[in-house]
């Protein structure tokens, strides 16, 4: 069995999933999802269940042995029965292939943000993350006028907590408006007829502070907790501006087109200490 920790945003969430489905299915074992975190993480509640995900909740007798707490746990031999894990914890940003080359019984306790983890079974974890249902009848709309264009581009636009929590915004930072035109004019040189579409969970700011030649749609977010829809209208344009931000990460790679350009912040991180050279798959564009 493989179980895979799960903490953070959609973002974070699905490349902790990803990482311990490749592990899964090199294994040939189930995948389990210590969720036991997320009960008491107050940031961001569980998402993967808005996918066709392959992998069930742990339950609390599957979790690694932890020492036992009282008496009656030693007495019980509760603990000592519980199933023990090889932990394999993440202990740099960088890839690392050693963690693909494990076997047996694994517990997997990290970001693991990086395409190289789970490229082998691409096809596989783009399955895993269709939707389950359909998209709301607003969000279909959007992705019929999308589809409809010759040239859709999508924009992310990350604010948020990296604007508003001090700790956020000194690991992360944010992608300047000059830093939006300079990545929406590239787009314009690749394309004639480029439509911009822009998401942004601080839609005032992108609307005075983005702007272009070129037609541009402001996708208004919903606030119904779906944000996987979201992410796959991302995926439904051709071409793809992300910030920096896990969220628009996979909105840019779960698009399987080959031809596909994306643009990413060349600094992923504010804070220097980061080193993000395997965060961004080669064939995307830096700037």
């Amino acid at each position: 069995m493989i179980v895979t920790r799960i903490i953070g945003g959609l973002g974070n969430q699905m490349f902790q999933y990803a990482a311990g489905r490749a592990l899964a299915i090199a294994n040939q074992a189930p995948l389990k999802l210590d969720l036991s975190e997320m009960e008491k993480y107050k940031l961001r509640s569980f998402a993967l269940d808005q996918f066709k995900i392959q992998a069930q909740p742990a339950k609390p007798a599957e979790l690694p042995a932890r020492r036992p707490k009282t008496l009656i746990d030693r007495v019980s031999g509760i603990w000592s029965r519980r199933p023990h894990y090889e932990h394999v914890v993440e202990t740099r940003m960088t890839f690392d292939p050693t963690v693909l080359q494990r076997r047996g019984e694994i517990y997997l306790s990290g970001y693991w943000q990086s395409e190289k983890y789970f490229s082998a079974v691409a096809a596989e974890i783009r399955s895993d993350f269709n939707l389950k249902g359909a998209m709301s009848e607003m969000r279909e709309g959007t992705r019929t006028q999308i589809v409809s264009e010759a040239s859709p581009v999508s924009v992310h636009v990350r604010r948020g907590d990296y604007v508003t929590n001090p700790a956020a915004n000194a690991v992360h930072g944010t992608c300047p408006p000059e830093w939006y035109d300079e990545a929406m004019r590239r787009m314009q040189q690749r394309h004639a007829n480029v439509t911009f579409f822009i998401f942004s969970d601080d839609q005032q700011w992108a609307r005075e502070n983005l702007h272009s030649a070129s037609p541009m749609h402001f996708v208004e977010p919903q606030g119904d907790g779906r944000d996987g829809e979201d992410m796959h209208l991302m995926a439904a344009c051709h071409d793809h501006i992300i910030a920096n931000s896990s969220f628009s990460w996979w909105g840019a790679w779960l698009n399987p087109r080959k031809d596909k350009h994306v643009i990413a912040p060349r600094q992923w991180f504010r804070a220097q200490d980061k080193d993000d050279r395997d965060i961004i798959p080669a064939s995307w564009e830096r700037l």
